[in-house]
């Protein structure tokens, strides 16, 4: 099962696309499945934080950046895409008191695994994957691509 959205590289542009995709998922989970519930709760993070991070870095002028969520019987895959191929997520490290530079954190706690590949003709797309079932997150390999995607480099979302 597929959602996909094009959403203005603004902040109520991602805002919209989140709540679209979000009611999507509670269309597609099942209530009774408590690995869907908190697979939802996940969703919703990772969805607003790469939503947030393509409108507040990916924007370029009268382009739209593309939500996109693959969701089958072993995972769920959030993919974000803009225009901004120039500006690949960098490692940032946020002190304590700052209001940002925690996505690289969010995502890599939050997802079983995630990454950045290029977009044609320019863009970038970044993804985040979380497994419905098998190993945690714990017991991970860090370095395997998901499913048959490859990921290019592995990077914080700023």
């Amino acid at each position: 099962m597929n959602f996909s959205t094009l959403f203005p590289t603004t902040r109520h542009g991602a805002h919209a696309a989140r709540h679209a995709a979000e009611r999507w998922l509670t269309g597609h989970l099942s209530a009774d499945d408590p690995r869907d519930g908190n697979l939802a709760v996940v969703a919703a993070l990772l969805i607003a934080e790469l939503s947030a991070n393509a409108a507040l870095h990916g924007r370029v002028r009268g382009r739209a950046a593309r939500l996109d969520l693959y969701l089958d019987a072993t995972e769920l895959r959030v993919e974000v895409t803009d225009a901004r191929g120039d500006r690949l997520p960098a490692a940032q490290h946020a002190d304590g008191d700052s209001e940002s530079g925690r996505g690289l954190l969010l995502i890599e706690t939050l997802s079983d695994d995630w990454g950045v590949r290029p977009h044609h003709p320019g863009g970038k797309t970044v993804w985040a994957v979380c497994r419905r079932s098998g190993p945690s997150r714990q017991n991970r390999n860090p370095n395997s691509p998901p499913s048959s995607k490859v990921s290019l480099r592995r990077g914080s979302i700023r």
